[in-house]
This record gives structure tokens, C-alpha cells and sequence, in this order.
């Protein structure tokens, strides 16, 4: 019998409070009416709510579901979910990564930053939850509710660090629970989102299914930001041979075959020289597995847009 009391924090004042790994194992959680409260939930969940919450601290693992703030306020918070809400909620500041675009609503003062944590058992909590660490909106914000000439929300500054935000618990309970908050560990790439970009030139690389897709795809993005391209935005999703011909053009039938296994990772990498930079990490680091990459600058951004606008369709973005 599950007793709701287990999945729920309500009325705290000054505590930290959390849930330890395998603890939440997928249910839903309800956190609300605390004050000045560190809350740490390190599992997997199907949906959360958090209401009337004020200058809490917040870290909440993958959410299969929604996660749903509403009259919260001056609170700071990290947060992996399907899908992310906002409603009445002042001054939010989130590490987010969100599968779908994040939606804001009569809500002022939220900025948000790429989602950026690790602890051992955080990778199994996204599978199980449902969640690739490749499809991460969390930059491209709708604002139900924008007021003309005012802006309600922003970008955290790029070098924002977490722990500033979210301390690592103080509880002897949750320091159990091996944490990094090194931007190069996080189990979720650092992407730049709707930042401005460096350069006017881009590079699409993409991985197809195999055993090795995630391992070769988090390769390509060190060796590239190691040297000093940036990772723009990643997404993993499935392909037809339809949606091979709008993407990959004259190459589509040598990549065809390799649709059928799972979904592609695809990376868009940003820098000046980053298609020669691409192209010979490939050759260097991967060679014999197949791996689709920009032909030339001139091809690259249209690969990107090509890519892009056929995988948003598939998200129903």
C-alpha cells in the first residue's frame, strides 16, 4: 500500500529534505507551502507539483511526466522532465532539461540555464523515466502570457555555476549520494541553446543506433568542445527513409539501412572550421563507424536547418 505521505513535502519552513535513490521509483510527488527549504528528490518520478513554494532550493530528478510550478517564488531549482510549466510563479531560476519546449505562464523574472549534474545512478533514472539526455529544449521558452515592450524571462549567465544555486545537500542522509556538479561530468551534454552563436558556421554530425551510440556521441562532444568548438543543441530521434532523402540529400541511401536499428543522435558543433574541425575527428577517432557529417561550411547550415526542422515536426514542437 503506498502511503501518499512518502511522496509528499508540505508545510516545511528552514529544513532540507529529500529522497534517496530508488526511494520515489517512478511515482508521483507533491511538494508544497515551504519556505526557505532545500529539497532534493535523487530518483525518478512520474509527475511533480509544486505550489506556493518561497526561496526553496530544489533539485528534482527525470520526471516521465510534467513537472508543474505554480505560485513560486524566488526559488532556484534543477529540474529534468518531459514536459516543464510555470503558472503565477515570480522570479525562478532553473537548470533545466526539458524533452519538450518549456511553457511559461503570467509569470515574470524566470531564467533559465542548461541542465548540468551527475550521480552514478542518474543515467538508469533517465532511461527509466523515459528521457533521452539528447533531447534538451530547455532554451526555447513559450511564454503563454508576454507583455508588450517587457521581457519575462532570460538566460542565466553562461557561466552560471550550479552549486551556486543549488548547494550539495547538507543532510547527513542525502550526502550519501555521490554528486558532481562538474560542468565535463554531467550526464546531460552542455549545450548553447538560443545563445548567440560564435561563428556563422556550423557542423551536423549524426550517430546511428548501435550499442556504442551514446558512448561515440559524448566522444565527439569532448573531443570538439576540448577544441573550443561549441555544442549548440543535440537531439535523438527516429528516422524514416523519407525523412533520410529531406536530411541527408545525395548521401540518404548509404545511411538508409541504418534507420532501422533506433533512433539517431544528431549534434550541431559551432566555430569557426568546425566542419574540418568535425570531419577529422571522425576520420581519426571513429573511423569504421558510420557517421553522417557536414560536407562543407556551405552545405553545414543547411544540413542544421534541414535536420532540425524535420526533427521538430517529429517532437510536435
Amino acid at each position: 500500500q503506498i502511503d501518499p505521505k512518502d511522496y509528499t513535502f508540505s508545510g516545511l519552513k528552514d529544513e532540507t529534505v529529500g529522497r534517496l535513490p530508488g526511494k520515489v521509483a517512478g511515482q508521483q510527488f507533491i511538494i508544497q507551502n515551504c519556505e526557505n527549504c532545500s529539497i532534493y528528490i535523487f530518483d525518478h518520478s512520474a509527475t511533480i507539483t509544486i505550489d506556493d513554494c518561497v526561496n526553496c532550493k530544489i533539485f528534482l530528478g527525470p520526471i516521465k511526466g510534467s513537472v508543474f510550478f505554480r505560485d513560486c517564488k524566488d526559488c532556484k531549482c534543477i529540474v529534468a522532465c518531459q514536459q516543464f510549466r510555470a503558472r503565477d510563479c515570480r522570479k525562478l531560476e532553473v537548470f533545466l532539461c526539458c524533452a519538450t519546449q518549456p511553457i511559461i505562464e503570467s509569470s515574470t523574472g524566470m531564467k533559465f540555464g542548461c541542465f548540468q549534474y551527475y550521480y552514478p545512478e542518474l543515467a538508469l533514472q533517465f532511461k527509466d523515466a523515459g528521457l533521452s539526455i539528447f533531447n534538451n529544449t530547455w532554451s526555447n521558452i513559450h511564454d503563454f502570457t508576454p507583455v508588450s515592450g517587457e521581457n519575462n524571462w532570460g538566460l542565466l549567465p553562461e557561466d552560471a555555476v550550479v552549486q551556486d544555486y543549488v548547494p550539495l545537500p547538507s543532510s547527513e542522509e542525502l550526502k550519501a549520494v555521490r554528486i558532481s556538479t562538474d560542468a565535463m561530468k554531467s550526464i546531460i551534454p552542455i549545450t548553447r541553446g538560443r545563445r548567440q552563436k560564435s561563428s556563422d558556421e556550423s557542423c551536423l554530425a549524426v550517430f546511428f543506433a548501435g550499442d556504442y551510440t551514446t558512448a561515440n556521441a559524448r566522444k565527439l562532444i569532448d573531443e570538439m568542445t576540448g577544441k573550443g568548438f561549441q555544442l549548440v543543441q543535440t537531439k535523438e530521434v527516429s528516422m524514416k527513409a523519407e525523412d533520410a532523402h529531406r536530411v541527408f540529400q545525395q548521401c540518404a541511401s548509404e545511411f538508409i539501412p541504418l534507420l532501422e536499428k533506433g533512433p539517431v543522435v544528431a549534434l550541431e558543433f559551432n566555430g569557426d572550421g568546425a566542419v574540418e574541425g568535425c570531419q577529422s575527428t571522425i576520420n581519426d577517432v571513429f573511423s569504421g563507424t558510420k557517421v553522417f557529417v557536414s560536407e562543407s561550411k556551405a552545405s553545414a547550415s543547411q544540413d542544421v536547418d534541414n535536420f532540425y526542422n524535420f526533427a521538430d515536426m517529429q517532437m510536435g514542437m
